[in-house]
């Protein structure tokens, strides 16, 4: 996902694949609260973790990804500093995720930074980062409710935009809660990442991509005074929410459009169902081949991915997959 505001230089850099790697920054951990952001979480509530309580189910989760930087082509390794600062930020290029195991639930989330900001001189990893940063933290304190993603989003997003020196920018964000006690998924996603829930070598449920029109997604933004009437600027409470009860043994893919653009679901199942067992080396192997296959297929000039079929139903002749970021989080619900 590449643009902010002009639709046809994106397409152009997408088809063209003329995409430049800004610098990777990092971000301190947040280390106050916002007095409203307190307040909404003194008066309403949400659920807090309890020790000792029993809980039938949990995630297991592999990552794996790469920057759009990292091409079939090029395979020369990333230097050992450059790789450790990567996964040490939780980043792969403009996208970021988290994973927060609590007792009572399970939270991952994915965002995936808008490269259109390196226009105008911002690199635009530093905000996807930070919303996730912010969203991990709520959850590590304790300030979230285990059945409420979009809220998690929306208090994460103000506790950017209530900074001090607030990031410019704009991200797409899935969220992806498993309450352990009630053995319920629930999901908030915002623009063109997203999530699908396999049980038994079938999607039961797959998140609902969100674009103004073709290749512009919805998004959340702080832009600069000056381009505000320019820039998309969606608001959590637009992203779209879906909850379903799960089983033992369901997995859960849950990825930025580096995934979904160039591979389909039939794609996805098939690495699925070679998985040995349902240990955490087994998905740390799986995930790894399904986002080595997507890397293979974004830079495959002959393939019709999906990207591709969505660009022809919307007017526009392309072929190939489409080079982007890709961040996958693998899932299992195990039991405890």
């Amino acid at each position: 996902m590449f643009s902010v505001v002009t639709y046809s230089r994106v397409l152009v850099r997408a088809v063209a694949n003329s995409i430049t790697q800004g610098e990777l920054g990092c971000i301190p951990a947040i280390t106050s609260w916002s007095p409203r952001l307190i307040s909404r979480f003194y008066s309403k509530q949400p659920a807090i973790d309890s020790v000792g309580k029993s809980y039938p189910c949990r995630l297991v989760t592999a990552v794996c990804g790469f920057s759009k930087m990292h091409t079939p082509r090029n395979h020369r390794p990333i230097s050992k500093p450059a790789q450790s600062a990567l996964l040490g930020n939780c980043l792969y290029g403009d996208d970021a995720y988290f994973v927060s195991t609590q007792n009572s639930a399970d939270v991952l989330g994915v965002a995936d930074g808008v490269g259109g900001w390196r226009h105008y001189g911002v690199d635009p990893s530093l905000f996807s980062q930070k919303l996730m940063e912010s969203c991990k933290t709520l959850v590590e304190s304790g300030m979230y409710d285990p059945s409420d993603p979009v809220e998690l989003l929306s208090n994460g997003f103000d506790e950017m935009a209530d900074n001090k020196a607030p990031l410019e920018g704009s991200s797409t964000a899935c969220i992806v809660m498993l309450d352990r006690l009630k053995k319920t998924l629930h999901a908030a996603n915002l623009g063109d990442s997203g999530f699908m829930v396999v049980r038994k070598g079938k999607v039961i449920l797959r998140s609902e991509e969100q674009q103004h029109f073709f290749n512009s997604p919805f998004q959340l933004s702080i832009p600069p005074l000056h381009r505000r009437g320019e820039v998309h600027t969606d608001l959590p409470k637009d992203a779209s929410v879906s909850s379903c009860e799960i089983e033992l043994g369901d997995i859960i893919v849950t990825a930025t459009d580096g995934l979904f653009d160039n591979m389909d679901e039939n794609l996805i199942l098939e690495e699925l169902n070679n998985l040995q067992d349902y240990k955490l080396e087994s998905l740390e192997v799986a995930v790894k081949r399904i986002a080595e296959q997507a890397l293979e297929l974004s830079h495959d000039p002959d393939y019709m991915s999906p990207f591709a079929q969505q660009a022809k139903e919307n007017g526009y002749h392309v072929t190939g997959g489409k080079p982007d970021d890709i961040t996958i989080l693998l899932s299992l619900v195990a039991g405890t």
